[in-house]
């Protein structure tokens, strides 16, 4: 029989019926060769005169004895030991077979596939979990790359469709004013432009493929020259953009890549504040991170989308982010830039309304936050 062509529970069988014949005939040799000596022993202990006839059927009777008791006990534990065997090699077999299973429905792309502990310890219980692990993060690598083609897809055919448009107008002499066809050209292949860049900042950023110059800066500079830069797109929508800051330690940041930062959480709290709300940056310091918060009084963010707000291309509210320009991407390098610095950034509601997304930033001399 070729073992490598048959199942696990089988192999299991097979090799604890091997283990018990070897101890049944372990038992029998040993019992062949102590018993009779021993009893030899205590035979000789017996007074008075014991004829040669009388001490042969003696030993008769305790080889018959001997036998008998060691064939039926062996037997029984064989029976017994068979039993639990076959008990423990289904129970052990099982969940093995179960990921087998398991493992080839994950590989034909069936990510919502589980398991469940089998409750044969924390090995298998560790295995169980760590399957599931990846089984949830590749159906989150693919919910996302489907999110993406999607809005791929979208991004790009609106522009292409409005360009073709015109091009189609001038091919059946529609008269077609130079002015309205160079403002349109310019904002169609201006909107493919923002998505290629945003596409390739966002890979850059997330593999680390960028260029920090960190200098010691006060928390506040960078807070003045961020709300410096998006005052006037506040004041053209009529929101209110103000500051609350506190003493705080310095960071050792890069001041362009950290305006960025508050650049792209400043413009994704202005798309989801309404006319006549207001966005507020906060600067905390504490005694393990300073914290730069931009709070907004919009509507906020659904729990359920609370852990996914930095994902690439992943929006609370697709119709309308696509309405307002977001291409789902600035936040993502948000967490990206913040990482590589040695922080952490958060997203959570406001309690009576609002959104506030904070980036901790270890002091200067301190390594991580």
């Amino acid at each position: 029989m070729n073992l490598r062509r048959v199942n696990l529970a089988v192999r299991l069988f097979i090799a604890q019926v091997l283990v018990l014949a070897v101890g049944g005939l372990t038992l029998a040799l040993v019992a062949g060769a102590v018993g009779p000596r021993i009893f030899h022993e205590h035979l000789g202990r017996v007074g008075g005169e014991v004829s040669a006839e009388a001490r042969w059927h003696v030993e008769q009777a305790y080889a018959s004895a001997n036998a008998l008791a060691l064939g039926v006990g062996l037997l029984a534990a064989l029976v017994a030991a068979l039993g639990a065997s076959v008990y423990a090699t289904r129970r052990i077999a099982s969940p093995v077979t179960h990921f087998a299973h398991a493992s080839a429905s994950l590989a034909d792309g069936h990510y919502d596939v589980r398991m469940a502990d089998p409750g044969l310890g924390n090995e298998l219980k560790t295995l169980a979990d760590s399957f599931n692990t990846l089984a949830g993060r590749l159906e989150t690598v693919e919910a996302t790359r489907r999110r993406l083609l999607a809005d791929l897809g979208h991004e790009l055919r609106t522009p292409l469709a409005t360009i073709e448009a015109y091009l189609e107008a001038a091919e059946d002499g529609v008269a077609v004013d130079d002015e309205d066809l160079q403002s349109v050209l310019r904002t169609q292949t201006a909107r493919l432009h923002r998505l290629a860049d945003d596409i390739a900042a966002v890979s850059r950023a997330e593999t680390h493929q960028f260029d920090l110059h960190p200098v010691r800066t006060a928390p506040t500079d960078l807070v003045r020259d961020a709300l410096a830069a998006a005052r006037p797109r506040y004041a053209g929508k009529g929101v209110l953009l103000r500051s609350d800051v506190r003493p705080a330690a310095h960071v050792d940041v890069d001041p362009q890549r950290m305006g960025q930062v508050l650049g792209n959480l400043l413009d994704n709290a202005l798309r989801h504040t309404p006319t006549g709300g207001t966005v507020t940056v906060r600067v905390t310091g504490g005694a393990n991170n300073v914290e730069l918060a931009v709070v907004d009084t919009g509507p906020g963010i659904p729990a359920e989308h609370l852990p996914h707000v930095f994902e690439r291309f992943y929006r609370v509210d697709t119709a309308r982010d696509r309405d307002n320009g977001g291409s789902g991407i600035g936040l993502a390098i948000v967490r990206a830039v913040v990482s590589a610095h040695g922080g952490r950034v958060r997203a959570e509601n406001v309690p009576g309304g609002g959104a506030m997304f904070r980036v901790m930033l270890p002091p200067v001399g301190q390594a991580q936050v």
